[in-house]
């Protein structure tokens, strides 16, 4: 019973957000990341498909920070490559009784915290090469620009309340 509810529920839910009364009459359109608009694409009036490139950032610091990060992940894995490596030593010491457990805790955990730092370089990289291809702002949905109130040289904070850049009117292009 619950769950013939829940599909019914779903499913006039579904029914509301297709309908054009719910549909909204413009969609402000801002980048997810800070930087300084470079180039703006598009003009008030044109009609544009959903992904249409509208406007992009200058991306000198975000490629800088993407290339940091990859430098970053470098290090990292080589360094995690050398704990491996004295790890795989102190395993062998210890198996031949020639080292104490103290030597082979200290290498395990020099290699866990490698491991981690790797991680950590990975996860940075990831973030700097998201931020890098959201400085294209691009049209969620087909519609026609109704305004472009960014401009080349407009500063944009993505922290806090952000400046509107392109005003989308839904529909078909």
């Amino acid at each position: 019973m619950k769950q013939s509810l829940l599909v019914l529920a779903l499913a006039g839910w579904g029914a509301l957000a297709t309908s054009p009364l719910w549909a909204a009459e413009k969609i402000e359109l801002t980048t997810r990341v800070s930087g300084v608009v470079a180039q703006v694409l598009v003009k008030v009036g044109q009609r544009v498909g959903k992904g249409t490139v509208l406007l992009r950032l200058d991306k000198t610091i975000l490629q800088a920070r993407l290339d940091e990060a990859t430098a970053e992940h470098a290090r990292a894995q080589a360094d995690e490559g050398d704990a491996r490596r004295e790890l795989e030593r102190a395993q062998e010491l210890f198996n031949r009784t020639v080292s104490s457990t103290t030597e082979l805790d200290a290498a395990m955990l020099r290699h866990t915290r490698a491991q981690a730092g790797l991680s950590a370089a990975q996860a940075r990289r990831v973030i700097a090469q998201q931020n890098l291809n959201d400085a294209d702002l691009k049209a969620p949905l087909d519609g026609v620009i109704g305004g472009v109130p960014g401009a080349p040289g407009t500063v944009v904070t993505a922290e806090c309340q952000p400046k509107t850049l392109v005003i989308l009117n839904p529909g078909r292009p």
